[in-house]
């Protein structure tokens, strides 16, 4: 019986000691959220309860101290947990919306992927049947050009400006084959440049787009120009023709609109693309985007 009761009394202490400690940490609580103005009049009350026989003066100043003191160590602690949450929160949107956009990046570079292996293959195969020697030829250029550039397509750490070169010429090698002495081309490419930052298959749209619209429906052909430049903290490629220049229509057309829509993502304000006639004819095409070395591609 004594050892029953002894264990009885040990489970009220214990369980007044958790509701004590409950309350205890409720009242914290509520003290580190509640306005301080509520706990201004809060301390009024007690002022004036002070003057009566219920709650001594004594009683009154301490509690107002006490409660004083605890608000500040609750407040301090209320703002250490809030700033931590919504620096969670942020770190968790920011990494919701980074997933996005590459998500949003990887949905704009699989348009662009298929679009040349598909002209391409076309080509050869309309080429078997009236050029056999040149459809072996523009077979070759394009196994040398998916060997050496579809880890470039894949990997964001080959995402530089003489890798996007090295890219454009292989293309260049198959469209010289197909058009002949039609496409003449310059490449003037500082060696510093070359370890820049520059998105993926973007140089290859504009390559792209300077073909098909300014020079194919030229007779005699022409010249396509690459040129790389840095002023300030902008890169800036520029891709220019002799051609017959841009249409409206060509300008604002799908290949374009994707180069726009990864430069917002990317860069957001930071970058543009723009299209511009010379005065000697053609068009120019020219990206501007932040001058960003790649520390990485130096130590190769």
């Amino acid at each position: 019986m004594a050892a029953g009761g002894a264990r009885g009394a040990l489970a009220f202490v214990r369980e007044l000691g958790d509701t004590a400690s409950a309350l205890w940490w409720q009242f914290f609580d509520w003290l580190a959220q509640v306005p301080m103005r509520q706990l201004v009049v809060t301390w009024v009350l007690a002022v004036l309860l002070a003057c009566t026989p219920a709650i001594l003066p004594e009683q009154a100043v301490a509690f107002i101290f006490v409660s004083l003191g605890l608000k500040l160590l609750a407040g301090g602690k209320r703002k250490a947990e809030l700033e931590a949450r919504a620096a969670a929160e942020q770190a968790g949107t920011e990494g919701l919306e980074r997933r996005l956009v590459e998500a949003q990046m990887a949905a704009l570079q699989a348009q662009v992927e298929p679009h040349f292996l598909f002209n391409t293959l076309a080509l050869i195969g309309q080429l078997i049947e009236t050029d056999p020697p040149q459809a072996a030829r523009i077979h070759q250029h394009l196994i040398d050009y998916l060997r050496s550039t579809l880890p470039q397509m894949r990997s964001r750490s080959n995402a530089t400006l003489g890798r996007q070169i090295a890219l454009s010429r292989s293309y260049l090698a198959i469209m010289q084959a197909r058009m002949k002495s039609r496409l003449a081309v310059s490449i003037d490419v500082p060696a510093e440049l070359e370890s820049a930052t520059f998105p993926p298959m973007m140089l290859q749209i504009l390559i792209e787009n300077s073909i098909k619209h300014g020079l194919e429906p030229k007779i005699e052909g022409g010249r396509i120009d690459i040129r790389a430049s840095v002023s300030g903290n902008v890169l800036q490629v520029d891709v220019q023709d002799d051609g017959v220049g841009f249409s409206s229509c060509a300008a604002d057309g799908v290949g374009l609109a994707n180069v726009r829509e990864r430069l917002k993502l990317m860069y957001g304000s930071r970058a543009e693309l723009l299209i511009e006639t010379p005065p000697e004819g053609g068009c120019k095409s020219s990206v501007r985007v932040p001058f960003a070395p790649d520390i990485f591609a130096e130590k190769r």
